[in-house]
């Protein structure tokens, strides 16, 4: 237990600015999972469930919805994300390991901002935590940079909030710094193959830990 919290044996989360890159390393982490025959899944918030959807339409504005609500509707997502038929905390019971990208500490950082601390922490303080948090660090002008090319940006994918939210992020990853969760920081800016190698020097032990259980 950490911090009152408790701690996810095999959860492992992808936390970062939009842009960073998550998507894709998850994919490569994903690879390398399947050839080492490690029994895994991985997914995203907002999920793809219907909880998820209706998160995914409020970024994308296809609706205009207050920012409490937003936080409120990642916050449900996430509980069916992890207590959910085949969530989380049921693949990881019987030893998978589950990859996520992101998870409560994105709402912390994003919806932070947006409706200010009080309510994204009071939504997320009965979350475990998990056994590590990948943090994707990146300068927010070259994020914005890879992300010029996509057909369609979301709410937040402005180079503004992102500016906002990357110092947010940093703020928030270290008020857990001292409580024993595992944190890796991950140089978003190096070539792919090399932050691939990074995740899986931070994946591997943990991948350890969880076959020794």
């Amino acid at each position: 237990m950490i911090n009152g919290r408790d701690v996810i044996r095999g959860f492992i989360v992808f936390e970062g600015i939009d842009g960073t890159g998550t998507t894709t390393q998850l994919q490569r982490l994903s690879r390398r999972l399947e050839t080492a025959g490690t029994a895994f899944s991985a997914g995203c918030e907002p999920t793809a469930g219907p909880i998820g959807r209706l998160v995914r339409e409020a970024l994308s504005g296809a609706f205009d919805a207050r920012p409490e609500t937003v936080a409120r509707l990642f916050a449900a997502d996430r509980g069916e994300h992890l207590h959910g038929p085949g969530g989380v905390l049921e693949r990881t019971a019987r030893g998978e390991v589950v990859v996520s990208d992101r998870y409560l500490f994105s709402s912390l950082a994003y919806q932070g901002l947006t409706c200010g601390e009080a309510l994204p922490a009071s939504l997320n303080e009965s979350f475990p935590l998990p056994q590590l948090l990948l943090f994707f660090e990146l300068d927010p002008a070259v994020a914005a940079e890879r992300m010029a090319g996509r057909k369609a940006l979301d709410i937040y994918e402005n180079l503004s909030f992102q500016n906002r939210v990357a110092e947010a992020y940093r703020d928030v990853i270290r008020s857990f710094e001292d409580g024993g969760m595992e944190i890796a920081r991950i140089d978003a800016s190096a070539r792919p193959d090399d932050v691939e190698a990074a995740v899986w020097s931070a994946v591997s032990p943990v991948l350890g830990r969880v076959a020794g259980r």
